[in-house]
C-alpha cells in the first residue's frame, strides 16, 4: 500500500467491528489526510503499534481482555508522546480521572448521531 503525502496514521481500537467502521469513515470524512487502522482489541492493537508508525492512538473504553486505560498504559510504556484519545461510551468521573492520571491526551464519550 503507498503511503499518503502528508497523511496522520490513526489506530482506532474498538471491540465492536459496526461502531469502528462507523468511526473509520466519519474520520476519513473528516479529514482526506486521515488514514485509519483499525484493531478489534487491545493485543491486536498493541501488535499494530509494534509493527506499523502509528500517529495518534483512539481507543474504546470498554473492551474484553484489556480496557482503554490498561492500553493506555502499556502505549505510555513504549511511547509517553503519542497522542491516545479515550473515546467511550462508558464514561464517569472516576474513568476520567483514571484515564487523566494515566497520561491521557483527550477524554470524549461517545454520544448519539453523528458528532
Amino acid at each position: 500500500m503507498s503511503e499518503k503525502v502528508n497523511s496522520i496514521r490513526i489506530l482506532h481500537v474498538d471491540d465492536d467491528p459496526d461502531l469502528a467502521e462507523l468511526v473509520s469513515t466519519y474520520l476519513r470524512r473528516e479529514d482526506s489526510h486521515f488514514e485509519v487502522v483499525s484493531a478489534g482489541s487491545a493485543s491486536d492493537g498493541l501488535d499494530t503499534l509494534a509493527e506499523t508508525d502509528i500517529d495518534c492512538v483512539v481507543s474504546d473504553y470498554d473492551m474484553p481482555e484489556r480496557n482503554g486505560i490498561e492500553l493506555l498504559e502499556a502505549v505510555r510504556e513504549r511511547d509517553a508522546d503519542l497522542p491516545f484519545i479515550l473515546f467511550t461510551a462508558k464514561g464517569s468521573e472516576d474513568i476520567a480521572s483514571d484515564a487523566i492520571s494515566a497520561g491521557v491526551t483527550d477524554y470524549l464519550q461517545k454520544g448519539v448521531g453523528t458528532d
